[in-house]
């Protein structure tokens, strides 16, 4: 088993949800934890409640020239990032992809994959030199199976699915490890934006059965990076009790 304290973690799109219950998770177990997300005062807010060390660092992942500074300048004591999770995603709207809005494909876009890329791109180097280091990466089941309405959102987490396999092949040679950690329908915030703020509309995603948490998607993660250094949990999927697969889901009546 590996111990985390006082490994530095660097996490995307931690103001809230799988992001925030990550952050928890890790501060608890010894871990330094870099936190990132474009609500600086909900990260400010977190870091108060943690108890270990924690940089809160304001990120629009979508930026690329952002990301590179926000690397780049961090503090010398917190560059030598043990763990990065790739967390930062979203998902607008469910229409027919020929009545979708294309302002949402490039939120999904630029969020889910290009922001997962320049993020990756500029901390995956250092992992390599310093022959140490861990990627995970919050993918779905909708990187699994498409579903009505989910077109463009479930290429983006196919994208991140074929992502992570090319990290796999890219770093068989290192040992740094790469991780996909695929839920299914997890109570967050994710439906109320996806419904761009009807959150009586989201309700109804959660209601009828035992949803997952995002504390349960956090456990897989630091179980994942707890896992002795000769062992890489590739992908795992964590779906609720009563979810079979993205259109299988019994809701009691």
């Amino acid at each position: 088993m590996t111990d985390l304290k006082d490994k530095i973690v660097l996490i995307t799109g931690a103001s809230a949800g799988i992001g925030e219950a990550t952050a928890r998770k890790f501060s608890q177990a010894g871990a330094k934890v870099i936190m990132t997300a474009r609500r600086l005062e909900r990260l400010e807010k977190l870091k108060n409640e943690l108890p270990g060390p924690v940089l809160a660092i304001e990120l629009d992942v979508r930026d690329r020239g952002a990301v590179e500074k926000a690397i780049a300048g961090l503090p010398d004591e917190w560059k030598a990032i043990d763990i990065l999770v790739n967390n930062a995603g979203l998902s607008r709207g469910l229409w027919k992809l020929y009545e979708g809005n294309p302002e949402g494909w490039d939120q999904m876009i630029d969020t889910n994959v290009k922001g997962l890329l320049y993020v990756s791109r500029t901390v995956i180097p250092g992992m390599v030199e310093r022959k140490r280091g861990h990627v995970i990466n919050i993918g779905s089941i909708a990187g699994h199976e498409l579903y009505p309405g989910g077109n463009v959102y479930c290429a983006t987490k196919f994208a991140v699915r074929a992502l992570t396999k090319g990290m796999l092949i890219d770093l068989v040679d290192t040992p740094v490890r790469v991780t996909s950690i695929d839920p299914g329908l997890v109570e967050t915030e994710f439906s109320e934006v996806r419904f761009y703020g009807d959150t009586e509309r989201a309700k109804t995603v959660y209601q009828g059965y035992k949803p997952l948490e995002p504390e349960d998607i956090a456990d897989a993660i630091v179980w994942s990076a707890t896992r002795p250094a000769h062992v890489q949990i590739a992908d795992m999927v964590v779906l609720p009790t009563a979810q079979a697969g993205s259109m299988v889901v019994h809701k009691e009546q």
